[in-house]
C-alpha cells in the first residue's frame, strides 16, 4: 500500500501543460492520495465554497497560478478569505507561478494566507521540502 504525505491536494493553473507536469511530478513523489486540478480561479473559489461548507475532502495543500485570465491568483486569494471558515481551515498555499515581477513576490509575502512562493515547475527537491 502506498503512503502518501497529503490526503488531497488542490493545483489552480490555466494551463493544461503546466498542470499535467506537475501533476506527474506529485504522483511521481506519492504527496497526495487525490490531487485536484482546476484549470479557473472561479471554479476553484467554487470548490472551496462547497469543501467549507460540507467540512470534507478539504486539500491540505494549494498550488496557486498568479497569471490567469479572468481572475489572478491574488484575487482568487481575496475571494478565499471572504469564504465563511475558511478561517478555521487549516490549508498551506504556495504560489507557483513563472513571475519574476518583483510586485508579484512583495504581495505574496505581504498576503498572511501564502506559506512560499515557488518558481514553476515543481521540483522533487521543493516537495520534500513542503
Amino acid at each position: 500500500m502506498r503512503q502518501y504525505k497529503h490526503k488531497t491536494v488542490l493545483l489552480i493553473d490555466d494551463s493544461y501543460i503546466d498542470n499535467l507536469i506537475n501533476r506527474k511530478i506529485l504522483e511521481n513523489n506519492n504527496f497526495a492520495e487525490n490531487i485536484v486540478v482546476i484549470d479557473s480561479p472561479k471554479n476553484a473559489i467554487v470548490f472551496m465554497r462547497e469543501r467549507i461548507m460540507e467540512n470534507k475532502n478539504l486539500p491540505e495543500i494549494i498550488f496557486l497560478d498568479l497569471r490567469m485570465p479572468g481572475m489572478s491568483g491574488f484575487d482568487f486569494l481575496k475571494e478565499l478569505k471572504a469564504i465563511i471558515g475558511v478561517k478555521d481551515v487549516k490549508i498551506k498555499i504556495y504560489i507557483l507561478s513563472s513571475s519574476l515581477d518583483p510586485t508579484d513576490l512583495r504581495k505574496t509575502e505581504e498576503n498572511n494566507l501564502v506559506s512560499r512562493f515557488i518558481g514553476k515547475p515543481l521540483t522533487n527537491t521543493i516537495l520534500e521540502e513542503i
